[in-house]
Order: C-alpha cells, then sequence, then structure tokens
C-alpha cells in the first residue's frame, strides 16, 4: 500500500493554501530551498513568508542540493519538519542531522543498481530513503523495476517524473510518492486542478 504523498516544489501561497485546506491533503509538501538552477526555486525571504503558515498535520520538507553551512544556517529556524538532501554524503548527513536536530530525506539519484545500493549508507541515518531520476529539476525518469530489491521495512520515497495516472499503478507498493512536474501547466506553474485530481486519485487508491 502506498506510504503517501509529497508534492514538491510549492514556491506560492496560493497553491500551498489549496493544497493545505484541501480534504485530501499529502503527507509532505516540499520547497526547492537553495538549487537556484529550478525554476520551483524560493530565495530565503519569499520562503520564510511562505512556510510561516499553520501546516495542519503536513511536513514540510525543505530540499536542499549539497547546502552550505550559510544555508543551513539562514533556515534553521524555519518552519520545517524535514531537510530533503542531495548531493551530500553519510558523514555530512549525520553533522546536519545532529546540528540542526532535523529529520532527513536522503535523496539518490539512480540510472543502475550501484546507485540504489547507496541506500546502505544512509538507513541508519535517515529517515526516509528518496530514490529519484539524474535530473534533479527536470521531471526525468528512471527504471523503478530497479528498487525491487530494496528490503520493504525501509522507509522508500519514489520520485522522477512520475505521473497522476501512475498512483493506481503504484497502488500495491511501499513507496512515499513524489510528484512535481506532472502536476505543472505548461508554463511550468503548478495546476490547481491537476493537483485537486491528483488528491482525489490518491485517497482512492490508498486501500
Amino acid at each position: 500500500m502506498i506510504k503517501g504523498l509529497k508534492i514538491c516544489g510549492i514556491s506560492d501561497s496560493e497553491t500551498l493554501n489549496y493544497i493545505l485546506n484541501h480534504p485530501y491533503p499529502p503527507k509532505f509538501i516540499g520547497f526547492i530551498s537553495n538549487y537556484k538552477k529550478s525554476k520551483r526555486f524560493v530565495d530565503f525571504e519569499k520562503l520564510k513568508k511562505l512556510v510561516n503558515v499553520d501546516k495542519k498535520k503536513i511536513k514540510f520538507v525543505s530540499v536542499l542540493v549539497n547546502p552550505s553551512e550559510e544555508t543551513l544556517e539562514k533556515i534553521k529556524n524555519l518552519n520545517f519538519d524535514y531537510y530533503q538532501l542531495y548531493d551530500v554524503d553519510p558523514t555530512k548527513t549525520m553533522k546536519i542531522k545532529d546540528k540542526y536536530k532535523t529529520k532527513i530525506i536522503s535523496a539518490l539519484t539512480i540510472s543502475n543498481k550501484e546507485d540504489v545500493s547507496k541506500y546502505k549508507y544512509y538507513s541508519e541515518i535517515s529517515e526516509i530513503i528518496l530514490f529519484d531520476s539524474k535530473g534533479y529539476h527536470k521531471s526525468e525518469s528512471f527504471d523503478h523495476s530497479l528498487l525491487d530489491e530494496v528490503p520493504n521495512e525501509l522507509n522508500k520515497m519514489i520520485a522522477g517524473n512520475i505521473q497522476i495516472n501512475d498512483i493506481p499503478n503504484l497502488k500495491n507498493k511501499d513507496y512515499i510518492i513524489d510528484l512535481s512536474g506532472s502536476i505543472e501547466n505548461n508554463e511550468g506553474k503548478k495546476d490547481l486542478n491537476k493537483i485537486d485530481k491528483l488528491l482525489n486519485l490518491f485517497v482512492k487508491n490508498e486501500t
């Protein structure tokens, strides 16, 4: 059974409020906090205002690519429950977790089985392991069958160009599902109609 849903790349208050007040909200919402190459990047001053809301029961995730100490110090008091870390080795991950007392999603970018096996270095550190494509912000795909040998007990999240209509096909998988690009319009902005469709479809496939 799917363990939950994450909507990533939120960058405006209208979309955020829509999700927060939806009858079937996701478990996680992600905010791109330091990766300026992404069209979904939110600069610090805007981010500070954006996440300063009543989260209700939703977990807020700061998405960070190899963050500097300066970035971590800037965001340390913001309203985040998890740091999602790309390109951060296990030693640095542990230091961040200890210093900032936050839960960790370690993101691994996948193209082969060797990439998948790196989860073993993070499984004792991170609350969740995210298996994503090599495309980062480009919503590229990877072969999810590469995860078939990952232990069921590992708390797994998957991303990588997952489409809304893929949800029924994933209902028997023990994943948290992470979507971003598939719920955007042609201009790359989050589409409230697509988000509504996703959240309604997800709740129908939870059991």
